[in-house]
């Protein structure tokens, strides 16, 4: 297969991913999104094999993305603490050659950081052309975190004039300016916010607690956060509506069963790939001429 038009012959979706992205302008309440979602799947030996199909489809799209060296794909992931990005992350892009693909975390911003421009951490580690780069939180922290805790605000020293009550629709505004140049130079933006309910939240915090393997993941300022749990549905839900376009879509994934979340996610990729109509970089007469004489070299050889 040459083309992402044949792979996609390859295998049909068991699930449509364009069931939960947002339309553009849509406006968003969270409460009316779910967060569980009857699985497709009977077994997990069948469920297993779905993810495995889409892996496998995925990594040969990555292939082509590589070579065609035209297009970059950017996968942004946004959720609540215990939500699942870090285990989504790493099972659906498993088959994926690292050499072709970055991931980035981005936790509390350094003092460096908060001399620049919200914008300038996140821009420095883009994916180059031929790349999957994958953000791990990224700036929309900006407007969900400092949001729903304006007082970090002030960590950035901005211009007293800069501070007033638009500040959000404003860097909302300039985000998605930044999403729309950042497709027009030829990178693919896919966001998911991985929607989890409060009380799975609780459920996966318990479990941290009461397995020693998993006691690392738990910190105590996550069962602080869970009090502004409202004000940051209501963050997201602006955020989400504000810079949901057709260049950056938007995707709200029931994330209460991870099986669910990762065939999602791994459908949208997918499906984002197909669209880039990817194929293997042609050669012309004089390339042709230079392969030839290379196998009869090679044919002539002995041992």
């Amino acid at each position: 297969m040459n083309n992402a038009a044949d792979m996609a012959e390859g295998m049909k979706m068991n699930i449509n991913s364009k069931n939960f992205r947002v339309r553009p302008g849509e406006k968003v309440n969270l409460t009316k999104w779910p967060t569980h979602v009857k699985p497709v799947y009977k077994s997990r030996k069948k469920y297993h094999k779905l993810l495995e199909e889409h892996v496998e489809e995925l990594s040969a799209l990555q292939r082509l993305l590589y070579a065609s060296n035209r297009y970059a794909l950017l996968l942004i992931f946004q959720a609540m603490d215990a939500a699942g990005k870090d285990g989504a992350i790493r099972h659906v892009m498993s088959g994926i050659n690292p050499q072709g693909c970055q991931v980035f975390s981005f936790k509390h911003p350094s003092a460096t950081e908060l001399d620049h421009d919200f914008l300038w951490r996140t821009t420095a580690c883009l994916p180059e052309r031929g790349r999957i780069g994958i953000f791990n939180r990224s700036y929309y922290e900006e407007v969900l975190v400092v949001r729903v805790h304006p007082e970090l605000l002030g960590w950035r020293k901005l211009p007293q004039a800069s501070v007033t009550k638009g500040i959000w629709k404003e860097r909302l505004d300039d985000i998605a300016g930044f999403e729309r140049y950042l497709a027009r130079q030829g990178t693919t933006i896919l966001k998911f916010f991985l929607h989890v309910s409060r009380k799975e939240q609780k459920r996966r915090f318990l479990q941290r607690l009461e397995q020693p393997e998993k006691n690392w993941k738990f910190s105590p300022a996550d069962l602080g956060e869970r009090r502004y749990w409202d004000d940051y549905m209501a963050a997201y839900e602006d955020a989400i509506r504000r810079t949901a376009s057709r260049e950056a879509p938007w995707y709200v994934v029931p994330a209460d069963n991870k099986w669910y979340t990762r065939l999602v996610v791994a459908g949208a990729i997918v499906e984002a790939l197909w669209k880039l109509d990817l194929a293997y970089p042609g050669i012309d007469a004089a390339r042709g001429k230079e392969i030839a004489a290379a196998r009869r070299s090679l044919m002539r050889e002995k041992g």
